[in-house]
């Protein structure tokens, strides 16, 4: 999958077009080169979250991140079922795994607070 980085502005493009009886769902990620999963993501996202859904920096607390990263690590959930529950951008925000288990810091990054603490 790809790291390309698109505007709130595209996204938002992308998913007007979507509702729209013009285009098929080929013919969308043919036209704009992005594949289905992401095209499917951003209606939901947008369908929730409104425009502000493509926001592209998020913020989350300290105890989300915890609390993420231990439901993982017992395997009650997969990293996309954690994405969807706590409602994170990406499965690549899941880095805080790695982190975890390297015993660095998890900060909480929410309300630009920049408290930290590792595991213990």
């Amino acid at each position: 999958m790809s790291n390309k980085y698109y505007s709130k502005q595209f996204k938002y493009d992308v998913v007007t077009a979507s509702k729209s009886e013009k285009f098929t769902l080929k013919e969308l990620t043919e036209k704009y080169q992005v594949p289905n999963i992401t095209l499917y993501k951003w209606i939901e996202k947008f369908e929730k979250e409104g425009i502000n859904g493509f926001e592209t920096l998020k913020s989350y607390p300290k105890l989300l991140k915890e609390a993420a990263v231990r439901e993982y690590l017992s395997g009650e959930s997969s990293q996309y079922e954690i994405v969807r529950k706590y409602e994170i951008t990406s499965i690549g925000i899941l880095q805080w795994i790695n982190k975890y288990n390297s015993h660095r810091e998890l900060k909480d990054t929410s309300k630009g607070r920049t408290s930290s603490m590792t595991k213990s």
